[in-house]
């Protein structure tokens, strides 16, 4: 089975919205997902693009995808590769599609300059945490992730909130 790594292009955001809508499933949120096509294409392929996406064929057949963007460490004073997501179908899964999909993103990481990948994964997926460790990833158990999204977004926007910091 051949492995091939393309960057998406626009025709593929059908494709792309079929991952997410996958991935969403295996993560037990089968009903999380408000992307649209409409909105997949103008944040991946408008003028000022906030990620990237790379597709995963087997044998010319979309097997998976990783939709990556960069961020930057200010400790490091380089650039880094935040992972969003990285999903293959099951059915997939153990012909080497996620590895060459991260061997891939490394690759992208080192050419640009950053100074490492970084992405998250949930505590129960134990498959993945130990695929990630097999590699040599890390996982940082004393980061914890923040969120602020809708109303409290909103509320902080215009000056609301919990007291002052």
């Amino acid at each position: 089975m051949a492995i091939t790594i393309r960057p998406a292009e626009k025709t593929d955001v059908g494709q792309i919205l079929v991952f997410i809508q996958a991935l969403a499933v295996y993560e037990r949120e089968p009903d999380a997902v408000k992307a649209t096509e409409a909105d997949l294409l103008e944040h991946g392929f408008g003028e000022n693009p906030y990620y990237s996406c790379l597709i995963a064929e087997l044998d010319g057949v979309p097997a998976g995808f990783a939709l990556f963007f960069y961020d930057y460490s200010t400790w490091l004073g380089r650039p880094g590769l935040y992972l969003e997501d990285l999903f293959v179908f099951p059915e997939n899964r153990g012909a080497g599609v996620g590895k060459a999909l991260l061997q891939r993103l490394a690759q992208i990481a080192l050419d640009k300059g950053c100074a490492r990948m970084k992405w998250e994964v949930l505590d129960w997926n134990t498959p993945a945490i130990d695929f990630y460790n097999a590699m040599g990833a890390e996982i940082q158990r004393e980061w914890l992730n923040v969120r602020l999204s809708g109303e409290g977004l909103r509320r902080l926007a215009i000056g609301g909130g919990a007291g002052g910091a």
